[in-house]
């Protein structure tokens, strides 16, 4: 049985891991450390962790702000209210200037649960994708969170990173893995389709391709945790040597990672 951890819990771990080796690193929140997890870097460097409260526009303005002093600031909130509620602060005073300032959005996608539908950010990868210059991270597991999570600190310009609220299975090994930017990973080779999936999919697409599999059918499962850029010489090889792409994702079919491949 695999480990169960959540991709917020290791954001929140890894902010707090990596706050000596980069002193510039900086965290913001909006009243939800304790849900965001940023709550363990705040234990550790309470002087570099601000609570903005519930003012998402405003966090986003002070951290853009921050950003033009050289540090390197991580923004946090649920996904619905960075995506949503400070969209307009997003993309104008960090997508319009390319300021060096790192959107980490937790509770992304239906799987928020009985938070409700006013919480399901459905829309975030879209709205987000939209923004020149912004890259667009959904890692599949706690393993790969923490390696996006550095990769996102050594990018020089706005990245946005969705994590999940509930604990998942560990798919990776951390001693082997290796986050790039702009790369996906064939976890199950096959050779009748490929089946192209983001953070809690994967672990969908892989049991997809188990029963797929008893009915004689195999399928190749791609890892694509960057919707932007994409791994565009890895999707073409795929639909070249499989003849069929399929995408699965926590999000509206308009938009996010679909919407790319297509």
């Amino acid at each position: 049985m695999a480990e169960k951890i959540a991709t917020r819990e290791a954001y929140g771990r890894a902010l707090a891991e990596f706050g000596a080796k980069y002193p510039q690193l900086v965290v913001f929140d909006a009243d939800l450390a304790q849900a965001t997890k940023t709550v363990y870097f705040k234990e550790k460097y309470p002087e570099r962790h601000f609570d903005c409260g519930i003012a998402e526009g405003n966090m986003v303005a002070t951290a853009a702000g921050m950003a033009t002093t050289g540090k390197i600031p991580f923004v946090s909130s649920f996904a619905i209210f960075l995506a949503g509620r400070a969209f307009e602060q997003v993309r104008n005073m960090i997508g319009y200037p390319h300021l060096n300032v790192k959107l980490g959005a937790t509770h992304g996608g239906i799987t928020v649960g009985e938070d409700g539908a006013t919480h399901q950010s459905l829309e975030d990868f879209g709205a987000m994708r939209m923004i020149p210059g912004m890259c667009v991270i959904c890692p599949a597991d706690a393993v790969a969170a923490r390696a996006a999570v550095e990769a996102a600190i050594l990018h020089e310009g706005p990245v946005y990173l969705r994590f999940g609220r509930f604990a998942t299975p560990v798919l990776y090994d951390a001693k082997k893995y290796v986050f790039t930017i702009g790369k996906g990973t064939v976890l199950r080779e096959g050779t009748d389709c490929t089946l192209v999936a983001n953070g809690v999919m994967v672990e969908q697409a892989l049991l997809a391709a188990e029963q797929l599999a008893a009915q004689g059918i195999t399928v190749r499962v791609v890892d694509m945790p960057t919707i932007k850029p994409l791994d565009e010489a890895l999707l073409l090889s795929c639909a070249a040597q499989t003849g069929a792409v399929v995408t699965a994702e926590e999000h509206n079919i308009i938009g996010g990672l679909g919407s790319a491949v297509a």
